[in-house]
């Protein structure tokens, strides 16, 4: 067996090819097995965060980019 559990590396297998300093990718590497649940409870809360952080941003930058748009449309 390659060491894999609950199917893992299948889930590996579907993620896109990283950039070799993508921060994400290295996250998805990083082992979990050693952390304790109040260490992973931390992770979560962690990356709970990023997620709000990031869809904010994204939801900043489609606005930008709707009034962009709407500013320099032809009509």
């Amino acid at each position: 067996m390659s060491g894999c559990r609950v199917n893992v590396c299948d889930m590996d297998e579907d993620l896109p090819r990283a950039k070799p300093d993508d921060v994400v990718a290295a996250l998805i590497k990083q082992d979990l097995d050693r952390l304790s649940v109040g260490e992973l409870d931390e992770r979560i809360v962690a990356l709970e965060a990023e997620v709000i952080r990031t869809k904010a941003k994204r939801d900043g930058a489609s606005k930008f980019r709707s009034a962009a748009d709407s500013l320099f449309e032809r009509g």
